[in-house]
């Protein structure tokens, strides 16, 4: 994906949230968000992936770890949903690991638990974006 169409599709995911907030309110569990996001998602045609499973290798050994990350967009996007009051600094390092793990370009860490999405809403980008673009603007240069 481009640099666009990940904007795009950020700018698309968040409008969902938007609709799901709008009906549902703040105070409910984050699993609730989640799923109901999923389903918004999806009726907008995104190919989502729902408690994505994350392998954890180590030492060149997979590990039995049950890792899941709560929402993967088009194989591009980390959603990290939260209904907390206060976002943390380890929440953001987990979306950026996340990312880093699945080869994801962008996350969105989205908390239900505000009274404005689009405010609320925090937005990442890894060197992996970050290499991908500037090698594919060479190869087309």
């Amino acid at each position: 994906m481009t640099k666009k169409e990940i904007t795009q599709l950020s700018f698309e995911i968040i409008g969902c949230a938007i609709k799901v907030h709008k009906a549902l309110g703040p105070g409910l569990m984050e699993s609730i968000y989640e799923k109901c996001l999923r389903y918004e998602l999806e009726k907008n045609g995104f190919k989502v992936s729902q408690q994505f499973l994350i392998p954890i290798i180590y030492d060149e050994m997979e590990m039995d770890i049950d890792l899941r990350l709560d929402l993967l967009i088009e194989d591009s996007i980390v959603v990290e949903v939260k209904a907390i009051t206060n976002i943390l600094p380890v929440h953001e390092a987990q979306i950026l690991t996340y990312m880093k793990l699945v080869n994801a370009p962008q996350g969105i860490l989205i908390n239900f638990y505000t009274d404005n999405i689009t405010k609320s809403a925090k937005y990442f980008v890894n060197d992996f974006f970050r290499i991908y673009q500037r090698s594919k603007w060479k190869i087309h240069a």
